[in-house]
């Protein structure tokens, strides 16, 4: 099969994927259109002008991130008005991937200028790929929030979901995020942690979320790099234990208190208490939310 040569369309937004670690791993496509653009917007560019020097290209670079990205994606405009085609990267892997693009691509597309992917890398399928885990899909949700209460609640909207779930985390919140995922999704489930993925210190490691912590603390170079993590989907069979666990519950507390209730349980279906818990309280507000009289109003 003959290799077309990627000559850009003037003008036009290229979207273009580039290497998550390993250099070698950009395409030829991909190169071709770095060549032959007017300009390329990146996150960062320094990160950029690296792989465009390793490659011996010579192309003038703009500043595109989170923080500028709606004035850049202005200035991105200016350029396409001109006639000038553009590319857009990010420090890593495809733009638009929880990292900055989607504010411009939508400015571009609005202004009815053509959007052209040129696919490549990508750390979260990079992961999944070797995860074994998405016969049955997977839904990518990229970095949970920061702050512990608000990941939590995102966690606890995931956790029945039939496919793998796949993350991005940083090292500084990695183990705080496992811990969450242990004590909410079940130390059970299996997981895969990929890190430095295409780098020379790649880690690809199978285990229980139970064990994903000790594992981490064996080795302080485990806690190093960035991370994706791909949680398998919940087996039918838990969906029926958690179903069960929730009548037991809800029957408990009928008749005993909340306490009480949590600590049989837990030990009746092998659950844990604080999952169970949060849910008794839930269920409580419910029951006691029903049970509020409605206002009546006279004539």
């Amino acid at each position: 099969m003959a290799i077309a040569r990627a000559v850009p369309k003037q003008p036009a937004l290229y979207v273009v994927a580039t290497p998550i670690g390993n250099l070698a791993d950009i395409t030829l496509r991909a190169l071709d259109i770095l060549k032959s653009v007017n300009c390329v917007a990146a996150e960062d560019t320094r990160v950029t002008g690296k792989l465009l020097s390793h490659y011996g290209i010579t192309v003038p670079t703009l500043a595109l991130h989170q923080h500028n990205e709606r004035s850049g994606a202005q200035k991105i405009l200016g350029l396409l008005a001109k006639g000038a085609s553009v590319a857009l990267v990010s420090d890593a892997g495809t733009p638009g991937i929880s990292d900055p693009g989607a504010r411009l691509v939508n400015a571009v597309r609005a202004q009815d200028y053509p959007i052209i992917p040129i696919p490549g890398p990508c750390a979260a399928v990079t992961a999944v790929s070797v995860s074994g885990f998405a016969d049955a899909g997977f839904l990518f949700f990229g970095f949970l929030p920061a702050q512990r209460g608000a990941r939590r609640r995102e966690l606890e909207t995931l956790k029945e979901q039939s496919c793998a779930t796949v993350f991005y985390e940083a090292p500084h919140r990695i183990r705080e995020t496992l811990a969450d995922l242990t004590e909410l999704w079940g130390s059970e489930r299996l997981l895969i942690i990929a890190r430095e993925l295409t780098k020379l210190f790649e880690t690809v490691h199978r285990c229980a979320l139970g064990e994903a912590i000790a594992w981490m603390e064996q080795d302080p170079n485990r806690q190093r790099g960035e991370f994706v993590l791909v949680v398998e989907g919940l087996p039918p069979e838990w969906k029926t234990s958690h179903d069960a666990e929730d009548r037991v519950l809800e029957t408990l507390l009928k008749e005993l208190p909340v306490k009480q209730a949590v600590r049989l349980c837990a030990a009746l279906c092998d659950a844990p208490k604080n999952a169970l818990y949060r849910k008794a309280l839930a269920i409580k507000e419910q029951s006691a939310a029903a049970d509020v009289p409605e206002s009546s109003h006279s004539t």
